[in-house]
């Protein structure tokens, strides 16, 4: 590892951050609104050379995509005059696209890239700490996008495609992580099955240098050994013969990994002798990489329904929780990076933006007044609140739609748990049922499952009002053959486990239809990654939607086209 990196250093100065941190928040204000202060949206808030919290909170309103989208397209439409910030943008980001259906355009900086830079070392920093790594390789699982550009010129691609692309990320994360074990013609390789391939190869011939695993998301890391499982067998006869497989036909791919790829029979002997000793892929990772320090990637949220697969794969060892960020910016750091995924935290670094909090229990109560935002260090432990932002890659007040938990403080910054998306994902009539309701409701009837020795692969839902009375639908992919009885179970357990009281009232009353289970043919939510794909995402960047709403029409004519069973509950009558 290059000696520049000192993580004693980075640690200091994130304590001394968040020693201060109202006092850094104001600066922070302060230096957003001076460098854009000419721009046209703050030019219209008329804030005057003011740059004090109070008068920008009074002046400037709290907003959401919707209302900044107006203003995101000039500038991808190539407007010449400062729009939302001081400097031109660039570069575009899209979102994932899977909460909202389709993917949002979000403004991408250097400024982007400089906080970014930061959120990364401070939590390698505190990694290192625990996990020290030395002289090792990583099996990152990245993906990059092909380019795309706007009416007015600018590159658009998912935000991690931008930074892989960034000079300075690269450089950095050269400087302090260990570097992956693949070529960077396959992280930016056009098909991600090809890549996908190539990272599994390059893993297996550098096996015993990876000290790291790791993703943006851990839904990538639970496919792509998935993957593995299938494709096993090719990828030994590959490593034995030296000979890349014929599936794959990218000439830039195909002419690195001609580098990498050398015949090795003991190695593809090894490996196939590994893979036929584990029973159900138990202990697949600490098998094929013995020295595996831990599995990195972001488990909170949607993603926590992938833990249980990745802990089969693991055995011992460690996982640990990414950071807490978005496309629109970066919130809070992992500093504790020895705590399992279920009960990590973040710490809000002070200078990376200006956050605010709405409080979550006026905002869901009968009041029909907008709650006022409070401080970063005004934030009550104890309390949920949804996440405000104001960013230097102009985004002012932006509601994130992130509900988090104030857990505590570190020195004077708050300590946020993760607790879901804001948007009630599930609701009829007086029902509010969210990502984490329909999660612990998969959850509870997939036990039923396990004596069948069955999983989940996947799973989402959708509201369906073409039929009286509306109901909720629940899409699930198993990864075996399951009973008519067991999976009608299922179905009156999913039912029963929503414990809203407004859907528990709606459905005794029947304002609310039984509930529909849906059993989906194998492989039908990588059809539906491969469309996101298709749209502009990546791999990398993937969640799978947990709810489809009507507009989606497409993702609801894959799963329609897809079930192939069928069963409605009779737990209410």
């Amino acid at each position: 590892m290059d000696c520049k990196f000192d993580s004693e250093k980075v640690i200091e100065q994130f304590e001394s951050l968040t020693k201060d941190a109202k006092r850094v928040q104001i600066e922070t204000l302060k230096k957003i609104l001076i460098e854009n202060g000419e721009s046209e949206y703050l030019q219209k808030w008329n804030l005057d050379g003011r740059f004090d919290p109070q008068t920008y909170r009074s002046c400037v309103p709290v907003v959401t995509h919707k209302d900044l989208d107006p203003y995101i397209q000039k500038i991808a439409d190539g407007a010449t005059h400062p729009v939302l910030t001081g400097k031109p943008i660039t570069t575009i980001s899209l979102s994932s696209g899977t909460t909202q259906g389709k993917p949002k355009f979000v403004p991408f900086n250097d400024e982007i890239i400089e906080t970014t830079m930061q959120m990364y070392q401070t939590s390698y920093a505190f990694r290192n700490r625990k996990f020290p790594i030395e002289n090792g390789k990583a099996l990152s699982f990245n993906f990059a996008s092909k380019k795309l550009t706007t009416k007015g010129g600018l590159h658009v691609g998912p935000v991690m495609t931008n930074l892989f692309r960034a000079a300075q990320f690269k450089k950095m994360m050269h400087a302090m992580q260990t570097p992956s074990c693949s070529p960077d013609e396959v992280i930016f390789g056009p098909d991600f099955h090809q890549s996908l391939y190539c990272h599994l190869l390059c893993g297996l011939i550098f096996h015993e240098d990876i000290q790291v695993i790791s993703s943006t998301f851990v839904h990538t890391i639970v496919h792509s050994f998935r993957t593995f499982e299938l494709i096993w067998v090719e990828l030994c006869t590959d490593i034995k013969t030296g000979i890349l497989s014929t599936r794959i036909t990218d000439l830039p791919i195909k002419t690195t990994m001609a580098k990498v790829l050398k015949p090795n029979p003991d190695l593809a002997d090894k490996i196939r002798s590994k893979c036929l000793g584990l029973k159900d892929w138990n202990g697949l990772i600490p098998n094929i990489f013995p020295n595996c320090k831990y599995i990195y990637a972001v488990m909170t949220g949607s993603m926590e329904s992938y833990l249980k697969k990745l802990r089969v794969y693991a055995g011992g060892v460690p996982l640990v929780n990414g950071d807490y960020g978005a496309s629109e910016g970066w919130i809070g750091a992992n500093v504790n990076p020895d705590l399992p995924p279920e009960m990590t935290s973040f710490i809000v670094i002070p200078n990376m933006g200006y956050y605010e909090f709405l409080p979550l229990q006026e905002i869901d109560g009968v009041d029909s007044v907008e709650p006022e935002p409070v401080g970063l260090t005004d934030v009550k432990i104890g309390e949920e609140y949804e996440v405000v932002v104001t960013n230097l890659a102009g985004l002012y007040r932006y509601r994130l739609g992130d509900i988090v938990k104030v857990i505590g403080f570190h020195n004077s910054t708050p300590k946020l748990k993760f607790v879901c998306r804001r948007n009630l994902i599930l609701s009829i009539n007086v029902d509010k049922n969210t990502e984490k309701d329909l999660q612990l409701s998969v959850e509870a009837a997939e036990k039923l499952l396990t004596n069948e020795k069955l999983e989940i692969i996947d799973f989402t839902s959708h509201v369906d009002l073409t039929i009286n009375p509306d109901h909720y639908v629940i899409f699930w992919e198993l990864s075996g053959d399951a009973s008519d009885a067991l999976l009608k179970e299922c179905c009156n357990c999913l039912d029963m486990s929503f414990v809203d009281a407004g859907y528990m009232t709606s459905r005794i009353g029947n304002t609310i239809g039984p509930l529909e289970l849906k059993v989906l043919k194998r492989g039908t939510f990588q059809k539906i990654l491969d469309h996101y794909v298709g749209l502009g995402s990546v791999l990398t960047q993937f969640k799978t939607p947990r709810c489809v709403g009507p507009s989606n029409t497409a993702v609801l004519q894959i799963l329609s086209n897809n079930v192939v069973k069928s069963y409605v509950s009779d737990a209410f009558s």
